[in-house]
């Protein structure tokens, strides 16, 4: 990772590092820039010279907390320690954890909830806050503001009609009421192990079978 102030632009460039770290910046603040040939993150404009010191500084800061190695200008040295914690999209993807190592339909199922519940699961959630965004934006003044209101209202919507889907399948997988077949459960340990809480007898799953190549 690399953050320095670039010395044609004079604007703050952050380059380097897998989708953590650029997740990492821009919850510092930082604005991803994509091009055909090149991706960095760079400091929103109009910020004051202050801004412009705090904003590096925390994502060294972040970044070093997360276990990146940073290059940096030596004024945005971190002036204070940082703490990663998880984020909530991070205990989001851990369903998908849940999931995988699922061996019967009621836990899958129980995932499924947390994405779809009415008021309260993740879906539902996202659309509450586009609506607030959207409320936000058309009330900022300019001329296209109420455009892209509209535009962020119909995202919602989207994420709404999509959540709808996912609680019918969440449904049917509920009445299934199956183990998995290729995910048995554990039964215990051999009567000859002696570290019981920690050795399992149970055998991995079988590999899925080769897909059958028909001729033509």
């Amino acid at each position: 990772m690399h953050i320095s102030r670039d010395p044609h632009s004079d604007e703050i460039i952050a380059r380097g590092g897998d989708e953590e770290a650029e997740s990492i910046l821009q919850r510092a603040g930082f604005i991803v820039v994509a091009r055909a040939h090149d991706r960095y993150h760079r400091l929103p404009y109009a910020l004051d010279g202050d801004e412009q010191l705090h904003l590096p500084r925390r994502a060294v800061a972040l970044l070093k907390a997360a276990g990146y190695a940073v290059q940096h200008d030596p004024a945005f040295a971190a002036t204070q320690m940082a703490f990663h914690d998880l984020t909530l999209g991070g205990q989001v993807a851990n369903l998908a954890q849940r999931i995988r190592a699922a061996e019967h339909s009621e836990d899958a199922t129980a995932v499924l909830t947390e994405l779809v519940a009415p008021g309260d699961g993740v879906l539902p959630a996202a659309v509450e806050v586009l609506e607030a965004a959207a409320e936000f934006v058309g009330g900022l003044g300019e001329d296209a503001d109420p455009h892209h209101a509209a535009r962020i209202r119909g995202l919602a919507e989207k994420i709404a009609v999509v959540s709808i889907e996912i609680s019918a399948y969440r449904n049917a997988l509920a009445d299934r009421h199956t183990a998995h077949p290729l995910r048995p459960a554990c039964t215990g340990v051999e009567s000859t192990e002696r570290e019981a809480s920690v050795i399992c007898s149970c055998p991995p799953p079988p590999p899925p079978a080769p897909a059958v190549r028909r001729g033509r």
